[in-house]
């Protein structure tokens, strides 16, 4: 790796693990406040409720990869050149993948690991995986692990009446009108 790559890599580390992180913990404090009863389980166990967050909510809703030589894939032969689309949002929504209630909040679906909640399929993948998977993804999940810790210590919440639920995505998916909490000091 060239001098300037590892430039880049540094850049895309900080910028790309400071925005996840961001878009992490609000998705996760908008799910703790609709479901408070697992306010108090996190502060017991947060690796569950980060791994449903980032199932419902991934930082980046698609991934897309330009194929360098030709593949096959399956039945399909891929020419080089050709740039393929990953929708993460749906594979985490995938009915088949996930069970009649993949779009509702559960993070006992990860209790016993990712591995259990998956079935061995390579169908949780909210900072990519592999050989490309996101270099921000441990610092993204420790900062926030963090963040979230010091707040689950000090402060029950709520999102405010104003909170309107619209996912957007942009470059990453996040609440389009900002998400409003309501800290409670406990």
């Amino acid at each position: 790796m060239s001098i300037k790559d590892v430039i880049e890599e540094r850049k895309l580390f900080y910028l790309a693990g400071e925005e996840t992180t961001s878009v992490l913990l609000v998705w996760t404090m908008v799910l703790l406040s609709k479901y408070p009863n697992w306010q108090a389980r996190a502060r017991e166990e947060v690796t569950m409720i980060f791994n449903e967050a980032l199932r419902l909510y991934p930082p980046v809703a698609l991934l897309l990869r330009r194929v360098h030589k030709e593949t096959k894939l399956g039945n399909m032969i891929i020419p080089a050149g050709v740039e393929i689309a990953l929708p993460i949002i749906l594979v985490h929504h995938d009915y088949e993948l996930w069970g009649e209630n993949a779009k509702q909040f559960n993070p006992e679906r990860f209790s016993e690991g990712i591995s259990k909640a998956t079935k061995g399929q390579v169908s949780f993948i909210p900072f990519g995986g592999g050989p490309r998977v996101c270099v921000g993804q441990n610092f993204a999940l420790v900062e926030t692990k963090m963040a979230l810790s010091l707040i689950l210590q000090n402060f029950s919440f709520e999102t405010s009446s104003s909170y309107a639920h619209a996912p957007c995505s942009i470059i990453t998916l996040q609440p389009q009108f900002g998400a409003q909490f309501i800290l409670h000091k406990i």
